[in-house]
């Protein structure tokens, strides 16, 4: 379904990686907070680093579908397939 939408198992594990990443910053910029400030940060950042477990399992359901169901198009020959069409319909 979310290959429809041109969604694909490289794009799930990145979204892992950059939750990953801005969990990070967002501890590093929570670390000269003090009270109240301090417990609301690392609320938000365990937030978004929960994040990161269910893209790499999405990135992994999809790797499996994209193996098994391979005539489903990428987003990327989609995206070339629309290119090419709207260039002949273009001009």
């Amino acid at each position: 379904m979310l290959r429809n939408y041109g969604m694909d198992s490289d794009k799930m594990f990145g979204a892992g990686m950059a939750s990953i990443l801005l969990a990070l910053v967002s501890w590093a910029a929570s670390r000269g907070l003090r009270g109240e400030d301090l417990a609301r940060a690392d609320r938000w950042g365990i937030f978004i680093g929960e994040w990161a477990p269910t893209f790499f399992a999405l990135g992994a359901a999809m790797r499996v579908e994209e193996s098994t169901h391979p005539e489903m198009p990428r987003q990327s020959e989609r995206q070339h397939e629309r290119d090419r069409s709207f260039s002949e319909f273009s001009g």
